[in-house]
């Protein structure tokens, strides 16, 4: 099943990703709370992720880099502000340097996770990025960000098996 809509809101400064899993909820926050399984999608396929931190608490934060497939390695970090297992989590997402200190050359966003069982055998995930400007959104979504979004979510359903 996976990603079944992504809506753009350029008012709200917004992007939402929702998809379905046939697995319970408490399978599809493992896929966030376990670094191990997140490296095995967060990312697009091409892309694959390495986590080197991984403290999902409030005031904690993950760390990780993606490996090109030119061998280049891109750095990223999550900052935790909220964690209600396994329901809500949500943090601000933003791109490192080589040392894996904050770009702030580069615009982070907040993203807000939602995972609720719909009674049906099938788990609902909503991810709502809110990017801080419309220059933001339009930088990100250049980058390929929707598309980069929609490839790592669609490699989550292999995981749950």
């Amino acid at each position: 099943m996976t990603v079944i809509d992504v809506q753009k809101d350029t008012d709200a400064l917004e992007m939402t990703i929702t998809a379905e899993f046939a697995a319970p909820a408490t399978s599809v926050w493992q896929l966030w709370a376990d670094p191990r399984k997140l490296e095995k999608w967060w990312g697009p396929p091409m892309f694959p992720a390495t986590v080197e931190e991984h403290a999902l608490t409030p005031g904690g934060s993950v760390t990780y880099f993606m490996t090109s497939p030119e061998d280049e390695r891109f750095r990223g970090y999550w900052n935790i502000i909220a964690v209600d297992e396994p329901e809500r989590l949500e943090f601000e997402d933003g791109f490192a340097d080589a040392d894996g200190n904050p770009d702030s050359t580069k615009p982070a966003t907040i993203i807000r996770v939602s995972i609720v069982e719909r009674g049906d055998g099938v788990t609902r995930m909503t991810s709502t990025t809110s990017f801080p400007s419309i220059e933001a959104l339009e930088e990100l979504l250049a980058m390929g960000m929707e598309e980069g979004m929609r490839l790592a979510m669609d490699q989550m359903d292999d995981l749950l098996v």
